[in-house]
């Protein structure tokens, strides 16, 4: 039997059960050590492993160094009455609203049940007349540039040589169309975030410091780093903006579109403080709009003051939240000169959000892609800007459809994560991530070695660079600038015919 601490709220039933073989269990409090939601102790009277189920969030780090194997989770097996209109989440949620007063936070992206797009979406194979490409035997080309392209090439010729005569904007090289997404230092620890700049090195790739400036010890990576400027202009100073590779204007997130951020005081260590000059343990919470930007206009004036800071050799992009209109935005977003545009669709990730935004604001990453990328193409500006897709990408196959609908390449942010060891249990916002991924704290930190951290993502990478050349092989495609925006490449399936006509693809069974 396991003994249960009276603690628990009477109106909530603890979410998931915690199962203890007594026979097996040493009692040699590993569990105890290393659950930071205090759910085990011990009780030295009667040499007991106390549990308090109340506090588990199947964060699964229990189970995972249990030298015996004697430790279990299971959801709780309890179900309020039957409602079709009252599900359990909307009790349980005003159960925790009448008892705290507050607005619901939780971490990572929506989970609320919705339509997959990603899932409706396949891919076209080749046959007879179109021949596949076996990527064992024959090159496949993954590299892609992101930047604003020449509207036009002009070749010089002198005598039998030939010379390039015009002047390419600057770029963003990438060896593969993945980058690791805007996730802060602050939001993260140290050691994720060093482990996502040397994965990003070796990848060939770039990761994105978020709005949280940039650790010193990070700067050695800069030639991988793309910089963030955010409402709360935390740790921007003229060093952080050259030490990037390009910069991103941060204007919405998928996660929590319309609102700022919100970094308790609890994770501002002296080292976070530090980077992003601002007190320590004092919520850093940035305000929903940029002060300094209220039209195109004005952001345009931002994007040239940092190209001019930058003397042009960066380029700049703004990242907005997919939302109903992100089409004519990013259309002027593109006219006020950045040179690219992230759309973070409704599946993206965070350190914190309130719950009523993040699962009912916005709309999915796929069906903003391609609204926007038609919306370029048929004001003749597509070839001015790249465009990022990032939000809810979890695989190869989600990138791949990702660029096909129109994306030049894709961020991933929950993604790595969980390479590194995320579980999602949806607690980032507490700091008291068993992983030492959403954590500050020194003792959870040091639980997640950056070499092996910097290891598991690379491999992931690789993979998924595997995959993309057996799928684009499959396709009789050698090149993925050949599927970027290739729409005839994806079916829809169970779409309704609206859904089809935004995402511009046609149904499963119609042949081109």
């Amino acid at each position: 039997m396991v003994d249960e601490k009276d603690t628990h709220d009477m109106y909530l039933y603890p979410e998931y059960s915690i199962i203890k073989d007594d026979e097996k269990c040493t009692k040699c409090k590993k569990c105890i050590e290393q659950c930071s939601f205090g759910v085990f102790d011990h009780n030295s009277v009667k040499d007991k492993i106390i549990i308090n189920k109340s506090k588990c969030v199947a964060c699964h780090r229990c189970i995972s160094v249990c030298p015996v194997e004697a430790l279990g989770i299971k959801k709780s097996e309890l179900d309020f009455r039957q409602n079709s209109r009252w599900e359990e989440e909307y009790i349980k949620d005003i159960y925790k609203q009448a008892k705290s007063g507050s607005a619901l936070l939780s971490g990572m992206g929506c989970d609320k049940q919705s339509i997959d797009y990603f899932k409706r979406i396949v891919l076209n194979a080749s046959q007879v007349t179109n021949p596949s490409i076996d990527p064992l035997r024959e090159p496949m080309e993954l590299k892609t540039y992101i930047g604003r392209k020449p509207d036009k090439l002009d070749i010089e010729k002198d005598n039998d040589n030939y010379k390039l005569d015009t002047q390419i904007p600057p770029q963003l090289e990438l060896e593969i169309p993945i980058m690791f997404a805007a996730m802060s230092f602050g939001s993260i620890s140290y050691s994720a975030h060093i482990s996502l700049a040397r994965a990003a090195k070796e990848s060939g790739i770039y990761y994105n410091t978020g709005e949280g400036g940039l650790h010193e010890d990070l700067y050695d990576y800069g030639d991988n780093t793309i910089v963030q400027v955010a409402s709360g202009r935390f740790g921007v100073h003229k060093d952080y903006l050259e030490a990037g590779e390009g910069i991103e204007i941060k204007i919405g997130q998928g996660a929590k579109p319309g609102i700022g951020g919100h970094l308790t005081g609890e994770k501002i260590s002296e080292e976070v403080s530090r980077t992003r000059m601002i007190p320590q343990e004092t919520d850093a919470l940035s305000p929903a709009p940029h002060h300094d930007i209220y039209s195109i206009e004005d952001l345009r004036q931002l994007i040239y003051a940092l190209k001019e800071t930058t003397e042009y050799n960066k380029p700049v992009g703004v990242k907005i939240a997919a939302v109903h209109n992100s089409s004519p935005i990013s259309s002027g977003i593109v006219r006020a000169g950045a040179d690219f545009v992230v759309i973070d669709g409704s599946g993206g990730g965070t350190g914190a959000a309130p719950k009523t935004i993040r699962d009912n604001v916005g709309i999915p990453t796929p069906l903003a892609i391609a609204s926007v990328d038609e919306r370029l193409r048929e004001e003749g500006i597509r070839q001015k800007t790249s465009l990022i897709a990032s939000g809810g990408i979890r695989s190869s196959s989600d990138a791949i459809k990702a660029i096909a609908l129109g994306a030049d390449a894709v961020y991933i942010g929950t993604a790595a994560l969980v390479a590194m060891g995320c579980r999602i249990c949806q607690q980032c916002h507490t700091g008291k991530c068993s992983w030492g991924i959403a954590t500050q704290n020194p003792e959870l930190t040091d639980r997640l070695n950056p070499e092996i951290g910097s290891k598991r993502l690379v491999n992931m990478l690789r993979a998924w660079s595997l995959e993309f050349k057996e799928v684009l092989g499959g396709m009789g495609i050698n090149a993925i600038e050949s599927l970027k925006g290739n729409r005839d490449q994806l079916r829809g399936i169970n779409l309704n015919k609206v859904d089809l006509e935004v995402l511009g693809i046609k149904s499963a069974g119609e042949a081109w």
